[in-house]
């Protein structure tokens, strides 16, 4: 019964299969000949009407001839139109001039009928109504709007004209700018249904043919190549789930197949062995794993202590900063020192990569420029000298994006230089918040032998310096939303009179509410300075 029913629900999938996809070609198979005919249409009626408007006179649209010589230039038209139409198999071509007010009327000047056709025919001058809003708008485009071309299509037909393409061209009338006048050509498309039926009706066919052999022919094969031989692997793994011991035959002595089945039958006889030793090794594994979090976490409080976390409290400047990591041991680092008596360092970087890699370049990035700050010099030319040094052995092609500046401590004036990281935000008075775009240099360690630009700016009393890493503007929540540098300054505007300290929690606060729920992929890393004024 159990082989009966599996056979059937296979069997009876694989039709199924079959049948969808057969419909799913016909239906797009239709679709692509139904459009690749009306096409063809439209570009014969074009050809027609781009013909027909070769043949029209300017000056019977403009007025300038009258009597008997406009009425000769008018048969002449109409009889070559007349061939037109019958050489191009075109129902209808004529010229129509569209009342602009409102589109609702058009006046016929010419209108030729195919002579295989027995329609009505409407002589110059005759005004009817607008069919519908389709034509109003196409009338429009033409006259207004610039178009080359309009195109009516009619799938279903009308009891008038049936199923037709109405393909329609501006026309100028003499050296005038405007389109006072519209040439329409119709073609009639009843082959395009006959077209469709046949098509239908051959795939329907062909498809039918094509499940029935697949029933016979599959519903035989399957038995004898995939029934028995699952049923054999299932008793095995209902065995093994139970029991847990070796099997007194192996699998793959019965099911000796090449293929899918034969590979399954092999897999699971491996897969017994393997699950027999992971039961003994999980226990050593779990412990392995709780020693890695222990170092892990060391680690981790080994690189805070290497941040600094003292905060000194000065006449001339007040100073704050923060890091949180994405994983327990991160890549960004801040720092903030007295190059000299006069000149303190700023610093916030960010290590490409994550984890344990990243830490251990970071170690040596933060290293590398504080004693290379302390040593003196601009920071393009401290930067430069910690690139050549980062280089050196870095086959793991790690980079560190920096800002790092110079701030004089008495005067305000600030020497900066930003290596690839993001711009500093600062606010002044009277001015409020605003990012300091400047010019960025390569990455730290991105290649030898590079330069690296600086700037230089001013702060004033009350000024505060926001630094941070990616980690703040690139913060996403659930819903993939970057939370941008754009919240990011909104959310300092609203942090007016606070604290360095008091700005930074109010920033993570605001990037905390933001991500919401969605976990943190990067690292933050904020520097906060808040300038007193200049001392003596």
């Amino acid at each position: 019964m159990l082989r009966k029913n599996l056979a059937a629900q296979i069997i009876a999938g694989v039709v199924l299969l079959l049948v969808l996809l057969t419909v799913l070609v016909c239906v797009i198979g239709y679709r692509e000949f139904t459009l690749s005919v009306a096409t063809q249409y439209e570009d014969c009626a074009y050809n027609t009407a781009r013909t027909a408007a070769t043949m029209i006179m300017p000056e019977l649209l403009t007025g300038k001839t009258a009597g008997s010589e406009f009425q000769m230039r008018f048969r002449m038209l109409n009889d070559e139109w007349q061939r037109l139409a019958d050489t191009q198999d075109a129902t209808f071509i004529y010229l129509i001039r569209p009342d602009k007010t409102d589109y609702n009327h058009i006046e016929f000047f010419v209108s030729i009928m195919n002579s295989s056709v027995n329609y009505e025919r409407y002589p110059s001058g005759y005004v009817r109504k607008t069919s519908n809003d389709e034509y109003r708008a196409a009338y429009r485009d033409l006259c207004e709007n610039g178009a080359r071309m309009a195109t009516i299509f009619r799938d279903k037909g009308d009891s008038e004209t049936g199923h037709h393409i109405t393909v329609m061209i501006p026309v100028k009338a003499g050296d005038s700018d405007t389109v006072d006048w519209i040439l329409c050509v119709q073609r009639q498309m009843e082959r395009l249904n006959f077209y469709r039926k046949s098509y239908v009706r051959h795939v329907a066919t062909a498809a039918a043919v094509i499940v029935v052999i697949v029933f016979v022919v599959y519903g035989m094969y399957l038995g004898r190549t995939l029934i028995v031989p699952v049923r054999r692997i299932a008793a095995e793994a209902t065995r093994f789930a139970g029991e847990h011991t070796e099997p007194e035959s192996p699998l793959g002595r019965h099911i000796t197949s090449r293929n899918e089945i034969g590979q399954l039958a092999r897999t699971v006889d491996a897969m017994e062995s393997q699950v027999l030793s992971y039961i003994d090794g999980i226990t050593r594994i779990t412990q392995e794993k709780e020693q890695i979090k222990a170092e892990l976490s060391i680690a981790a409080e080994i690189q805070a202590s290497m941040l600094p976390r003292e905060f000194p409290v000065r006449k001339e400047f007040e100073i704050f900063a923060s890091m949180t990591p994405a994983k327990e041991v991160g890549g960004d680092f801040y720092d903030f020192f007295m190059a000299d008596e006069s000149h303190l360092a700023l610093v916030i970087a960010d290590v490409s990569g994550k984890g344990v890699p990243a830490s251990l370049f970071m170690v040596i990035a933060k290293t590398l420029i504080k004693n290379r700050a302390m040593m003196g010099g601009s920071p393009g030319e401290i930067l430069a000298d910690v690139n050549s040094q980062l280089c050196e052995g870095n086959e793991a092609g790690l980079f560190v994006t920096v800002w790092l500046g110079l701030a004089d401590i008495h005067t305000g004036h600030v020497r900066a230089s930003n290596a690839g990281h993001e711009y500093p935000a600062l606010y002044r008075n009277g001015e409020g918040w605003q990012l300091m775009k400047s010019k960025h240099s390569p990455a730290v360690a991105a290649m030898e032998g590079m330069k690296f630009r600086e700037y230089e700016f001013d702060l004033n009393a009350g000024d505060f310096l926001y630094l941070y890493t990616d980690g703040v503007a690139e913060a996403t929540n659930s819903n993939s939303e970057l939370y941008g540098t754009g919240r990011m300054l909104e959310a300092l505007r609203r942090t007016g009179g606070f604290s360095a300290e008091g700005i930074l929690s109010a920033m993570k606060r605001d990037v905390d509410a933001f991500t919401g729920e969605a976990p943190q992929f990067d690292d933050i890393t904020m520097i906060g300075l808040k300038f007193h004024g200049r001392g003596e």
